[in-house]
């Protein structure tokens, strides 16, 4: 107590220095800290690297860098022509600016696919599309030399005269005409639709109900100089899309949407919503602080000292941070909130013991001196308290909290500092207005008792109670559940995970060569939980033989229809005449009667009924139902010149993405069935490392990772509550006392685990940190008391300034985790609600539970009384 004295009045001696020096380096910290700040939202270095699991997705990262850092540009199209013609016109846009979006990666656009593309099909289905091709060649052939209503025109005339004689159709003419009027209908409607010239090519489906989509891989230009390094690339590709008018969906004049995702939109999408989440939460903080303070303390000179000694800790421990670590992460950027939740207990403690001093008649001096004996020793237990509690995850292998602990717990002893250095010189440069001494808070009587057995036998109920709740506590291994999802890369993500081919849930193997790649992935396609393995073999087509004839026969019969010299383009006048000759055919079929009248009556209601006075509704008639022909031809005669391929043919961009550059080659593993059920991610993954001990992806970190968690959190838990346990034997040295400090946090630990079950909020990655910070926490308000007790004799709540203080501690911690809550951030949010419970819990537990038992087991009166408190 007299060393806590001494330094106090020494610092209230000093006052104008201390604060001097205080607020220089408060500044020099904030210009470190703004100098030097720097992010990761690598959520793979949360954990230890020297885990196997963290190895083995290194050597796939080192091996194949092209997939790191990327953006998955998603566009989604009313029709497969919509969706075609659109990738290639981006990826076309975006290859011209590779300053700034780097590589374009388009598979399906590549020219080795556009002309190959056929040998892809099963023999079974080229054979068909062959037949029906033959079959439309003379139509294929009008429309080739004539793209436009007046050729459409002349090709509908054709097949609706051949019908009309009786004659086979080469084509299902019904469903054109009803494609054609499904289109006619929704123009006229104000809706959006166009005809799929590669569905009836095909003899596929209709696709106005559903979307089809294309991929571009980019990895984009990093700006490592900024906090967020792919965001020129992001507002990039969002500009251009707003120009294409790619941003307003698939039922759109475009006909198409872009969306963006990929690990570097996740990332940069995700630290946007970490930081508006923290700057929110921060905002909301500081305001229930500030207005907690000015209830709790009720001196504005006070209040204003304890939050320019808050703001002068905060930049210390933020300048601290980037010293020793470099950077922040998605969790240690919580230290803040945390910081300000926690640093103002102390400032609340000294304040409220300075203030009882002053209401009892002190002068400022000997309230100082007062202050700092009453609350140094106790307010230094609970700092080391909540230190230990945070340092309890450095030894583990959870990296990412380790780091957020390192801050906060060397947060503790800076708040600490400040709250017993520049508090105190500010306390002396403005002096808070204090009234007479008869305003002094009144002992409590002294006949008043806690009513000890009914508040014991109700915690020993609901203890049971929650005890019988724990086993049902769960633990979310997934960290895709801690992004935000309504941010653009995680909904499209979440969309993309229904498709087996971009399904984030695949094993990756790496193999010595292609030949030892194949052999393993023969091995792994057998495994019953597999659906699918491929390797870079796999792209190369089967049957090619037979296939290439069917080709080749293909280029006799439609070669030369494709090859024809395209006639001038009609005018205005000649497209509304076509239009008014079809509709009077139509009018024809229909009254005629038969299998085509339906459809033709359908569609000629559709048509414009004057074309030649509403030029602007038929060249709108021409765009929906033909723009995307001329795009369907070419590829069609492109594909018509495939070539035998080999794995020499597969373009290099293909092999650089299947075989390293040390001829390592991939096999990559597809579940059957969903992983984001537990126990199939388990089975999966079991099964794999049967076959592949090394095998890394989504699946075996997502598993691993979570296990290392749960580990750190069993380690981080035992070794807080053993060392704080040892800490509070040594310096309390009364069994009794560390009983009753320990206790209420035992029930509330247990309750506050009750509670994640009750409001089904499982404990995950982000606030697994709960349960070890509320010992750590959780401990200093019975500290004050047990303290407060050895000085007084006995404590009856409310008849001290400790028990106003403990509350007004415990919900300005409260406020400042609540605050975390209202983030958009999944994770923080779910580390701000477990924490407002827990502390809640506590500070009822605390104030509840620790008095009845001080009053169901009273101290000896040895002369050991004193100690410290606040």
């Amino acid at each position: 107590m007299a060393a806590w004295v001494a330094r106090v009045a020494g610092t209230g001696r000093a006052a104008a220095l201390v604060a001097a020096a205080c607020l220089a380096l408060t500044a020099a910290a904030g210009w470190y800290f703004a100098a030097h700040l720097a992010i990761s939202t690598d959520t793979s270095d949360m954990l230890s690297p020297e885990l196997d699991f963290r190895r083995n997705s290194r050597a796939l990262s080192q091996a194949f860098p092209q997939f790191s850092d990327n953006i998955l540009v998603v566009i989604d199209g009313a029709t497969a022509d919509l969706a075609d013609d659109t990738a290639l016109s981006v990826a076309k846009r975006l290859r011209a600016d590779p300053a700034l979006f780097g590589e374009v990666y388009d598979l399906a656009g590549d020219p080795f696919f556009r002309r190959n593309g056929l040998l892809y099909l099963d023999r079974g289905e080229l054979a068909d599309l062959a037949d029906r091709l033959a079959e439309a060649q003379p139509f294929l052939g009008a429309l080739w030399r004539d793209p436009s209503l007046r050729g459409l025109g002349r090709m509908l005339g054709l097949a609706l005269d051949q019908a009309g004689a009786g004659g086979d159709l080469p084509l299902d003419l019904g469903r054109v005409l009803d494609r054609m009027a499904e289109v006619a209908e929704a123009q006229a409607r104000g809706r959006f639709a166009t005809l799929s010239w590669q569905e009836l090519m095909g003899g596929g489906a209709a696709g106005q109900g559903g979307a089809h989509r294309r991929y571009l891989l980019i990895q984009p230009r990093l700006d490592y100089g900024s906090l967020q390094p792919v965001s020129a690339a992001m507002d990039g590709l969002r500009a251009l899309a707003a120009e294409m008018g790619l941003d307003r969906g698939v039922d759109s004049a475009a006909g198409a949407r872009l969306r963006l995702t990929g690990s570097a939109a996740l990332a940069q999408e995700e630290l946007k919503s970490v930081e508006t989440g923290m700057g929110l939460a921060g905002l909301l903080s500081a305001v229930l602080v500030m207005v907690l303070l000015m209830v709790g303390l009720r001196a504005a000179r006070l209040v204003v000292a304890v939050l320019v000694t808050l703001a002068a800790g905060l930049v210390w421990t933020a300048a601290f941070a980037i010293a020793a670590l470099g950077e922040l992460n998605l969790i240690s950027v919580a230290f803040a909130v945390l910081f300000i939740g926690l640093s103002v207990d102390f400032g609340i403690h000294f304040g409220l013991r300075y203030m009882e001093a002053r209401r009892g008649g002190a002068d400022h001096a000997a309230a100082l001196e007062g202050a700092g004996g009453g609350v140094g020793g106790a307010l230094t237990l609970s700092a080391v308290a909540a230190a230990i509690g945070f340092y309890a995850f450095l030894p583990t292998a959870y990296v990412g909290l380790a780091q957020l602990g390192l801050i906060a717990g060397t947060g503790m002893f800076i708040a600490l500092f400040a709250n017993l250095t520049l508090l105190p010189a500010l306390l002396t440069l403005m002096p808070p207005r204090v009234a007479a001494a008869a305003a002094a808070v009144p002992a409590a009587p002294r006949g008043r008792r806690v009513p000890a057995r009914p508040v014991l036998w109700a915690a020993l109920v609901l203890g049971l109670g929650a005890l019988a709740l724990v086993p049902s506590a769960r633990f979310d291994f997934d960290p895709l559940n801690l992004k935000d999802p309504h941010t653009e890369s995680v909904a499209t993500l979440f969309d993309l995970m229904d498709d087996p081919d971009t399904n984030p849930y695949s094993v990756t193997v790496l193999a010595p060569d292609l030949d030892a790649a194949q052999a393993l992935k023969m091995r792994l396609a057998a495994l019953p939980p597999v659906a699918e393995a491929r390797t870079l073999a796999d792209y190369v087509p089967r049957d090619q033989d037979d296939k290439l004839d069917i080709i080749g026969d293909m280029a006799l019969f439609l070669t030369p229809a494709l090859a024809a010299t395209p006639e001038a383009p009609p005018t205005a006048a000649e497209n509304a005449a076509a239009v008014a000759d079809l509709r009077a055919r139509l009018d024809r079929v229909a009254q005629a009667g038969g299998g085509l009248a339906p459809a033709a009556a359908r569609l000629a209601r559709a048509l414009p009924t004057d074309p030649t006075t509403n030029p602007g509704a038929v060249a709108e008639l021409q765009r929906r139902l033909l723009s995307g022909l001329p795009g369907r031809l070419a590829a069609l005669r492109d594909s018509l010149d495939a070539a035998p391929v080999t794995l020499a043919d597969l373009p290099a961009a293909l092999r650089d993405r299947q075989v390293a550059a040390d001829g390592r080659a991939k096999v990559e593993v597809h579940p059957r069935h969903d992983l984001r059920d537990r126990a199939a991610l388990e089975t999966f993954v079991a099964a794999v490392r049967t076959v592949a001990p090394d095998a890394t992806g989504a699946p075996v970190i997502i598993l691993e990772a979570g296990d290392a968690v749960v580990t750190a959190f069993a380690q981080a838990g035992g070794l807080a509550v053993v060392v704080i346990g040892l800490l509070l034997a040594v310096l309390l040295r009364r069994a009794r006392d560390v009983a009753l400090v320990f206790a209420p946090l035992v029930l509330a630990a247990v309750l506050t685990v009750a509670a994640s079950v009750l409001i089904g909020q499982p404990f995950n990655f982000a606030n697994v940190i709960v349960l070890p910070l509320l010992f750590g926490l959780g401990v200093a308000g019975g500290i004050h008391l047990v303290l407060r007790e050895r000085q007084s004799g006995s404590v009856v709540v409310m008849a001290t300034s400790t028990p106003r203080a403990v509350v007004f501690s415990a919900l300005t911690t409260i406020g400042s985790f609540g605050s975390i809550a209202l983030s958009s951030h999944p994770g923080t949010a779910s580390m701000g609600v477990l924490l407002t419970i827990a502390i809640t819990l506590t500070l009822a537990c605390t104030l509840g539970v620790l008095p009845a038992m001080m009053a169901a087991w009273p101290a000896r009166r040895d002369g050991a009384g004193n100690g410290s408190g606040s």
